[in-house]
């Protein structure tokens, strides 16, 4: 009976916490980037809940069945070699699983790489993501700003994140905007997101990089577009340059918190010239870049 109470007491309260808490942000997706690969994550939870269903449905009848206390005393149960029938089961089940998850997971892979659906035609707002020891850099090349450990971006765009580090490498992620992808000292990786609902939302590093790790954090604010414009021009107009010196000190390890500058560090220093996953569409973007740093001098 106490064991019985217990088992009660600890269901109840599983669920009264359950019954608080805020929906996974993964699971609460505000971009078409985020939304396939929260689809693929219900997927395989219900995939697993029909496995796992089934087992201990079949376990709960086979030991309710063939239970000892149905048989004589003196039963002795037949030698079987073998049941073709259940064997192909086994079999066939788990192959049937593993293809139909391999499937929907190279599909969706491919759909979170592309640009999201529906911005094919649009041109993005490209935005070099860099991290060092412990914070990030977000500088806006076509906006000619940059912004510390926090990231402002319009709605309903095509957003183009290209990913490097200053330090360790370092794992860029906005849970509820699509998935993480690693920044690394020599080369630049492309994240395709868009934000359609707007609001702020967390941002990390999800990769362990040292003691600071922890409080390796952003913040996101998406915005519509006017907004969008109207803080751009505010920040060019009252933000002050970044300078060498400047951005020398910030990549100095430590925490800081959120600030602003007009221009970015990719004139004094740029970034890599290795591309990793980068598509045609992020190659026709590095050879314009390459032409006009090229009429430049």
């Amino acid at each position: 009976m106490i064991k019985k109470w217990t088992f009660l007491s600890l269901v109840i309260g599983l669920l009264a916490v359950l019954a608080g808490c805020e929906p996974l942000m993964v699971l609460d997706p505000k971009g078409p980037q985020a939304e396939t690969t929260a689809n693929v994550i219900w997927i395989s939870i219900a995939t697993m809940a029909i496995v796992v269903i089934a087992v201990f449905g079949l376990m709960a009848y086979v030991v309710f069945k063939y239970r000892a206390s149905k048989q004589s005393e003196d039963y002795e149960p037949p030698h079987i070699e073998g049941n073709p029938i259940v064997e192909t089961f086994i079999v066939a089940i788990p192959v049937i699983i593993i293809i139909f998850l391999s499937i929907v997971t190279v599909k969706s892979t491919y759909e979170v790489e592309a640009t999201p659906k529906g911005y094919e035609d649009q041109e993005p707002l490209i935005v070099y993501a860099s991290s060092s020891d412990w914070k990030w850099h977000f500088s806006y090349p076509e906006e000619d700003i940059e912004t510390v450990n926090y990231l402002y971006i319009p709605t309903d765009r095509a957003l183009e994140f290209r990913l490097y580090s200053y330090g360790p490498i370092t794992s860029f992620w906005i849970p509820q905007l699509g998935g993480q992808k690693y920044a690394m000292s020599d080369m630049i990786t492309t994240l395709h997101l868009a934000a359609e609902v707007p609001g702020e939302y967390m941002g990390r590093n999800a990769n362990f990089s040292g003691k600071g790790f922890a409080e390796n954090i952003f913040h996101v604010e998406a915005m519509p577009p006017k907004e969008f414009d109207k803080w751009v021009e505010d920040v060019k107009a009252n933000a002050e340059p970044l300078t060498e010196e400047k951005f020398d000190e910030l990549l100095e390890p430590g925490h800081l918190g959120q600030l602003t500058f007009s221009g970015t560090h990719l004139g004094f220093l740029p970034p890599p010239e290795g591309h990793h996953g980068s598509n045609e569409h992020d190659s026709e973007h590095a050879h314009e870049e390459e032409d006009t740093d090229h009429s430049g001098h």
